[in-house]
């Protein structure tokens, strides 16, 4: 084995910053799919142009986590997603997409989570009923539940079919419930 030598350069991934108030929710209720919950030091708020400046008004206090990769696998032969080419890699199914109109997971290969990215569509988040019912029963923001079999995704629009909605952007967060 070599050894690794400075300049020690590295890449560093955060998959999502909640608040504690979703935080204690989600654990109370027992949920599985979210790991670190480490806290968060806000440095500076940005707001909006013609936000209010919410004087006297706390801000929450933040934890970032790590979304579960894998929980689950996508049904190919009942998604519609448009794929570059054959998978290099079976398990992470990592080739890449070029849009989505909608996928399916295979139920068999669901371990429980509550929150997941699934192999085959990463950087996508799927929940669980019991997570959605959680978002809203608890007035969550910020979470957009979109059923997996109604998610597109069509930055080539290459997809012929009618569509409701402009397609949300990859660079956001986007959830979809998944049945168990």
């Amino acid at each position: 084995m070599r050894t690794w030598l400075p300049p020690y350069r590295v890449e560093l991934r955060l998959d999502l910053i909640i608040s504690e108030r979703f935080a204690d929710a989600f654990r109370a209720a027992g949920l599985k799919g979210l790991s670190g919950f480490a806290p968060v030091e806000v440095l500076r708020v940005r707001r909006a142009r013609g936000a209010s400046k919410g004087k006297g008004v706390p801000l929450p206090r933040y934890l970032a986590v790590t979304v579960t990769f894998g929980s689950a696998l996508v049904d190919e032969a009942q998604s519609h997603i448009l794929r570059p080419g054959p998978f290099d890699c079976d398990y992470c199914r990592a080739v890449g997409t070029d849009g989505i109109n909608g996928f399916t997971l295979d139920p068999k290969s669901w371990n429980g989570d509550d929150i997941f990215e699934p192999r085959g569509l990463p950087s996508v988040r799927v929940v669980s009923e019991r997570l959605a019912r959680l978002v809203t029963e608890h007035g969550m923001t910020n979470v957009e539940l979109i059923p997996t079999e109604r998610y597109v995704w069509d930055p080539l629009r290459r997809f012929t079919g009618p569509t409701d909605e402009s397609p949300p952007s990859r660079a956001c967060s986007v959830w979809a419930p998944c049945s168990a």
